[in-house]
């Protein structure tokens, strides 16, 4: 793989962080392949276009949080994994989650395994 599984992971998050609708279909258009699927308990995104949809649904529900990763982050293969959460900054993270991203020949994610390991209310 050609991409560092580090910074796999650390792009993928700043996408969930960023709030510029042009900033984001960009990163998203340079970091996800033209086909990539995300699938959580939650929901299903297929393509570019779906997955910047979901993004901004998440963005809107949750004002004033942040994506942060949440300790190391492993891989092998064409696979990175890592845990995430998502909270106001400086302060415990209400939810947490964990994801499995496989990348393809091209250096880009292909799909997005998601889990959520700690929700408010869960």
């Amino acid at each position: 793989m050609g991409t560092s599984f580090d910074t796999v992971a650390e792009r993928y998050i700043a996408i969930w962080n960023e709030t510029d609708p042009a900033r984001r279909r960009t990163e998203i258009a340079d970091v996800w392949a033209a086909d990539a699927r995300y699938v959580d308990p939650l929901s299903i995104a297929e393509g570019r276009e779906a997955i910047d949809t979901m993004i901004a649904a998440v963005q809107d529900r949750f004002p004033g949080m942040t994506f942060r990763l949440a300790g190391p982050v492993d891989g092998h293969h064409d696979q990175v994994r890592f845990t995430w959460e998502l909270g106001p900054d400086g302060v415990e993270a209400p939810i947490v989650g964990f994801d499995v991203a496989v990348v393809d020949g091209n250096g880009q994610v292909s799909q997005v395994l998601g889990w959520l390991d700690r929700v408010p209310g869960a």
